[in-house]
């Protein structure tokens, strides 16, 4: 097997991308920077079995090179990608819109969908399919060593109801290396078992899979609700003029906090927050709608490509928005 991890050696994806294939005698093709066009230009050239990517800030510009190069825009040569069946997402949000446009695009194709850390390595996985719920992080099938703990320590029973916290046992790290502090925070243990939880939060259905809500740290408190920015990031993400988006909680008189989207749009088109407002009911509750809007040029991720949102928050605290409801409604709404 060719894989081709294209997020940064910093990224746990693509050092376990590499250590897979140097282990067992194949082929790891690796870029010094991320360029969309450049990637399938790779894929062409090197005949690449399996693409590793972060979730939307890498699938994203990929799906508009790739229709950009089928479309022949701009002088563009198709590629010959019938090397490739495999795409693989993990550890960053991951559309269900831009996931369909991929298996449009690209059918006959497996693209999967999984979750896991550094601290934790791989925790679950699931296969992409047409017609999914566009809301909330992915569904998947967790390993045996991933469970999800409430706020006790023990183990979430499906179909519960109960939102708890992902948490790895087994082969895990000792720690963080002279950082007593984070280790105390993130390698924790319950009932005589020792856990590593990063901090996400997820729910486990009557199955047994699991459905990921998002990093506690970065939810939001609106009268009492809390709200997992990635369900609103993926309901903005399905609008066709959003381009990328990140949701923040901002001060709110009434509520405590209300929901905030840092939105930027495709080149050429425009939209309003009312716009968005309708679009994104259909997909969640009338109270994770955001509240107010910011329009940015570009957002803001780390090399690994994962959300910036400490930038997202100063935007929001360095000018008024550009956009805002001018009265709140009840959660219920």
């Amino acid at each position: 097997m060719i894989r081709y991890p294209i997020p940064p050696m910093i990224h746990g994806a693509t050092q376990s991308a590499t250590w897979m294939s140097i282990f067992s005698g194949q082929t790891t093709v690796l870029a010094p920077e991320f360029d969309p066009d450049e990637v399938w230009r790779a894929i062409h050239d090197h005949k690449v079995n399996l693409l590793f990517f972060t979730g939307d800030a890498m699938a994203r510009p990929l799906l508009d090179a790739l229709l950009a190069s089928q479309e022949g825009a701009q002088g563009k040569e198709a590629y010959d990608l019938s090397s490739l069946f495999l795409l693989a997402s993990t550890a960053a949000l991951f559309s269900t819109s831009i996931k369909e446009k991929f298996l449009e695009l690209l059918p006959n194709r497996v693209i999967t969908d999984s979750i896991g850390s550094s601290e934790t390595g791989f925790g679950g996985t699931s296969i992409v399919a047409k017609g999914q719920s566009h809301t909330g992080g992915p569904r998947v099938t967790i390993d045996k060593t991933t469970v999800v703990l409430d706020e006790d320590g023990n183990e979430v029973k499906p179909g519960s109801g109960v939102r708890g916290i992902i948490a790895k046992k087994g082969h895990i790290p000792v720690g963080y290396y002279k950082d007593e502090k984070k280790t105390a925070e993130t390698f924790r243990t319950y009932n005589g078992v020792r856990y590593a939880i990063p901090g996400d939060y997820a729910e486990v259905d009557a199955d047994g899979s699991v459905t990921m809500l998002g990093r506690g740290s970065q939810s939001i408190n609106s009268g009492g609700e809390k709200i997992y920015p990635e369900e609103v990031e993926a309901a903005l993400k399905g609008h066709p003029d959003v381009f990328d988006a990140l949701v923040v909680g901002v001060p709110d008189e009434r509520f405590g906090q209300c929901v905030a989207a840092v939105v930027h749009l495709r080149p050429g088109t425009s939209t309003t927050l009312a716009d968005l407002d309708t679009f994104v009911r259909q997909e969640i509750a009338g109270y994770k709608v955001p509240r107010k809007v910011w329009w940015v040029d570009e957002i803001h991720r780390t090399p690994a490509g994962k959300p910036d949102y400490r930038w997202a928050k100063d935007t929001t605290e360095e000018r008024p928005a550009d956009d805002a409801h001018a009265s709140h409604v009840g959660t219920s709404s």
